[in-house]
């Protein structure tokens, strides 16, 4: 009995491994921060729990769709090698069936208790990670981080359509952030890990133009990013907390960027890509609670 829940344990771990917990816990944030934005109060709780779950799912869903995508290369890479498919502890049909089931369970769930409009954009964002960039993008050019990474700006999007049925301007302005975002944060593991792409023939920036040329364009995105982080203060859409927070996130970014860039240190190019994962959730909660500070001071007033 002991062993037999131990190797069901251990096959439940693979699958949960399948759907990237982390990183689909970044897209998750980003979204439930794009719902929240898109309303001056409280969201709809029926709303949060199920446009959470449904973008959670098919971002699951695309997650184990690259898998599958990318089973042989991440059998090659060193850092990818112990993944489920890659290991052989999870068979390419079974991942295949997995992606399929929470795909459509995504769809129904936004379908019938959030909108349509959401399950449209979500199955579009789905199609745009899974199949067009894992399938072709990553393979066909170095800007595939570049055009792929709007598919994995939607969330804040997905979020805030979720709440309201709608496209607003400034749902676009949080997919520009992480859109802007994305290169500069892939590129930085990109150069760190060049060698490996490059065994593998994936055409990413450090392989197909070197690292150098690779550092300067994470510079210049790190700099456009930190631009573009600056207009939710400058369309009013947040205040003086996020303009804040965002001056000394960007700073930070850009301060990691310019020391990469002159010392070409690939330990450094790991810290820089660490660092950007941190810079977008912090950034993304200062947007959260920046949102949320007057209705509290009008909650003190009022006391």
């Amino acid at each position: 009995m002991t062993r037999e829940y131990t190797i069901t344990s251990a096959l439940w771990s693979e699958y949960l491994a399948l759907c990237k917990p982390r990183i689909v816990s970044l897209i998750v944030f980003t979204a439930v921060v794009g719902m929240f934005m898109a309303v001056p109060g409280m969201v709809p709780l029926d709303t949060l729990f199920f446009a959470t779950l449904g973008i959670g799912l098919a971002a699951a869903s695309a997650a184990a769709v690259n898998h599958v995508v990318d089973q042989h290369i991440d059998s090659v890479m060193a850092r990818t090698r112990l993944r489920p498919l890659a290991s052989g502890n999870v068979s390419a049909s079974s991942a295949i069936l997995f992606a399929f089931v929470l795909g459509a369970l995504s769809m129904v769930i936004l379908t019938a208790f959030v909108n349509v409009l959401t399950a449209v954009l979500t199955l579009l964002s789905l199609i745009g990670y899974g199949f067009v960039y894992s399938m072709y993008l990553k393979r066909a050019t170095p800007q595939n981080i570049v055009i792929g990474g709007a598919a994995g700006a939607a969330p804040p999007v997905l979020g805030w359509t979720a709440v309201t049925g709608t496209l607003d301007p400034n749902s676009l302005i949080l997919f520009l952030i992480i859109f802007a975002w994305t290169p500069p944060h892939f590129w930085a593991l990109a150069i760190y890990r060049r060698e490996e792409y490059r065994s593998v023939d994936i055409p990413m920036l450090p392989v197909t133009h070197g690292a150098e040329f690779t550092r300067l364009h994470v510079l210049l995105y790190t700099i456009v990013l930190f631009i573009i982080s600056l207009l939710p203060f400058i369309t009013m859409m947040s205040g003086p907390l996020y303009l804040l927070g965002a001056v000394l996130l960007g700073s930070g970014f850009i301060w990691y960027a310019v020391q990469l860039w002159r010392t070409k240190s690939d330990r450094l190019a790991m810290q820089t890509f660490s660092y950007s994962i941190v810079y977008l959730m912090a950034l993304f909660a200062f947007l959260l609670v920046d949102h949320y500070v007057p209705h509290m001071m009008s909650l003190l007033r009022s006391l």
